[in-house]
């Protein structure tokens, strides 16, 4: 009995060590900041070569959006983590990430331009450039939601429990991307008047666009190491980590 357990182990191991070594790390810079994302590319890709672009939470790359994009990888889509911060300028703690992610969030045509530069190096590494979504955690939902909003050339974009509000001086305009906003219901950290303003803009946008709400969710609801305690507005929830997965995969076969 141990020996047949000690070779699932191996087994499983060989198995979560294969989809992690999909993933390499490509340095491409923003004039002289070095930035240095990873890319996971499919096995057996996909006839039309379809792409993601992952963007991270306010951390910055960590595992989970790893994670993500070798499981992506393994179903044959080509997927690249974007840095958004940079070499030498990644946080070292929530505070330092609060004041990073907000420096970008205010200055939204140098996030913009941060995630234009990673679908660039997403195209260069095999991705279909007709055939790309994006998606992202957090801060990275932000992006992804900002990657539609500045008309970006691609046909679908995935926030989970991202940030959704706009400065109302901003110009709306079309947007042609398809949108899916992976929201927990009892997120603390987005108001309901962000919530509508944001639903406005959309429809003012003439976006094809769905908003999903997951019960007993409250921000960060996909992150293992946010911990359960809903009462500090961020926590993990399985059951919308799952179901929110099962609509991002069943948005990607819909878009690409």
């Amino acid at each position: 009995m141990k020996s047949k357990f000690t070779l699932l182990l191996v087994l499983a191991l060989a198995i979560q060590n294969k989809a992690m070594a999909q993933l390499k790390s490509i340095d491409y810079n923003d004039e002289q900041q070095k930035l240095s994302g990873y890319v996971a590319k499919p096995s057996k890709e996909l006839k039309n070569k379809p792409g993601v672009l992952l963007l991270p939470a306010w951390m910055g790359i960590d595992d989970h959006a790893k994670e993500s994009a070798s499981e992506l990888a393994n179903l044959g889509y080509y997927t690249f983590v974007a840095d958004i911060y940079g070499v030498g300028n990644r946080p070292t703690n929530y505070s330092d990430a609060g004041q990073k992610a907000g420096y970008f969030k205010k200055n939204i045509t140098e996030y913009q331009k941060r995630i234009t530069l990673a679908l660039e190096q997403l195209i260069k590494q095999g991705a279909n450039p007709e055939e790309i979504v994006v998606m992202g955690y957090c801060f990275g939902g932000t992006g992804a939601i900002e990657a539609a909003r500045a008309a970006m050339k691609v046909k679908g974009i995935v926030s989970f429990h991202g940030g959704l509000s706009r400065d109302d001086t901003r110009t709306i305009n079309p947007i042609s991307a398809r949108v899916l906003v992976l929201h927990g219901a009892d997120d603390p950290y987005e108001s309901e008047a962000e919530i509508k303003a944001f639903q406005n803009e959309m429809r003012t946008a003439k976006a094809d666009w769905e908003m999903v709400y997951y019960a007993n969710a409250v921000h960060s609801f996909t992150d293992k190491n946010a911990g359960t305690d809903t009462s500090k507005g961020a926590a993990y929830n399985e059951k919308a980590d799952e179901r929110s997965w099962k609509a991002l995969l069943e948005f990607l076969k819909e878009v690409l």
